[in-house]
């Protein structure tokens, strides 16, 4: 994507070197736009963690770029430990997101079938550039399939934009590039179909407000910031033609996990005749998985997430305020579960197909026997 006239992925090999990994600072965003260094296992396990990447797709990428960093940095005879143990450290940072697991596997797996330390060095790179390439390429192949949905919904528009709701942020930022619930509608506006976009403001960590509004400005797509409990008012009165959203996790018959809140814009969805869509990379299925309200591990996340917001203030000063009495308490559950049943169709980078196992298979009849 471009960001005031230059493209930029969200992570890259530091040009001139290899030994340092390069991403985009999204806790600063949407007011500063900073690159930060990744050297060691230990930074790598913190930019996950601390969200200062964040999203599925962009999880697993940075997670093949620190097994290429364990493989880098491990001492001397203790190679294969080193990177078993950095593999776990890398596990345990997110728990939902189920392409960070997938990287880290197929990094050691890569890896694995070298011979020399250093041969598998060179394998570890080749593997995390390839993960973040197939990234980009799939959610660019996801956007053109889903620019076909938004196209036949515009011909019904007579001239009028395709209302499209968002939550959380599954743009490009989430991302290598392009994003998944955001290539559609990029590719649609680049393809000259007038877009709007609701954008959820996603509380608590409010990724719709900083990021999403962020990334569709720079790119010139019309949008509107909303509260997130706005969204079944919208459809009410018929503002919104369709849904799209990502997920962190899906499984093989069709059930969605996404940030906390997109179970809600799902019920309101289904009441109102609106479509809603999920997009996703293939890494993001988890075929093992079937029942994901009772399957999928659900991150609980600090509580101070709730209790403060940062925001800019009117003499350009980055603080943090508190929301609520000092002695309260919060529960902070990152995500929830869309069951499949709530899915009009999931967007893929191979087509569109049913969310039901069936559907799925379809698709990736390599995930029959998983």
């Amino acid at each position: 994507m471009n960001v005031d006239g230059k493209h930029f992925r969200t992570i890259w090999v530091k040009e001139g070197e290899k030994s340092t990994i390069q991403i985009i600072d999204q806790q600063k965003l949407p007011h500063k736009f900073e690159a930060v260094d990744l050297k060691t296992v230990k930074d790598f396990s913190a930019a996950i963690k601390d969200m200062y990447v964040r999203g599925a797709g962009l999880i697993g990428a940075t997670a093949g770029y620190g097994m290429y960093i364990a493989a880098l940095t491990a001492p001397d005879g203790g190679f294969d430990s080193y990177l078993k143990e950095s593999a776990e450290i890398l596990k345990a940072t997110r728990p939902t997101a189920s392409n960070l697991a997938w990287a880290v596997n197929r990094q050691l797996k890569a890896i694995d079938g070298g011979s020399t330390v250093s041969e598998k060095i060179v394998i570890a790179y080749q593997t995390a550039c390839d993960i973040a390439d197939e990234d980009a390429e799939f959610c660019r192949r996801l956007g053109e399939h889903g620019k076909s949905i938004i196209e036949e919904i515009s011909k019904h528009k007579n001239g009028e934009p395709v209302n499209i709701l968002t939550h959380c942020n599954a743009g490009w930022l989430a991302f290598v590039d392009y994003g998944s619930a955001t290539a559609p509608i990029y590719a649609a506006h680049d393809a000259g179909i007038k877009v709007h976009v609701w954008v959820d403001e996603t509380r608590p960590r409010n990724q719709g407000a900083s990021l999403t509004a962020w990334e569709l400005g720079k790119h010139g797509v019309d949008h509107h910031l909303i509260v997130d409990n706005a969204g079944g008012h919208l459809m009410q009165h018929g503002m919104v033609d369709m849904v799209i959203v990502g997920t962190d996790r899906t499984t093989r018959q069709g059930d969605v996990a996404n940030k906390i809140g997109t179970y809600l814009k799902a019920l309101a969805a289904k009441d109102n005749g609106v479509p809603f869509y999920v997009a996703l990379p293939s890494s993001t299925f988890d075929f093992k998985m079937r029942d994901g309200v009772k399957e999928i591990p659900i991150e609980e996340r600090d509580a101070r997430e709730v209790r403060y917001m940062v925001g800019k203030t009117d003499d350009g000063s980055i603080e943090e305020v508190l929301l609520c009495p000092e002695i309260t308490d919060a529960k902070n559950y990152g995500f929830d579960v869309t069951p499949a049943r709530l899915v009009t169709k999931l967007i893929c980078e191979r087509g569109i197909c049913d969310a039901s196992e069936e559907g799925i298979m379809d698709l990736f009849p390599e995930g029959t026997n998983t």
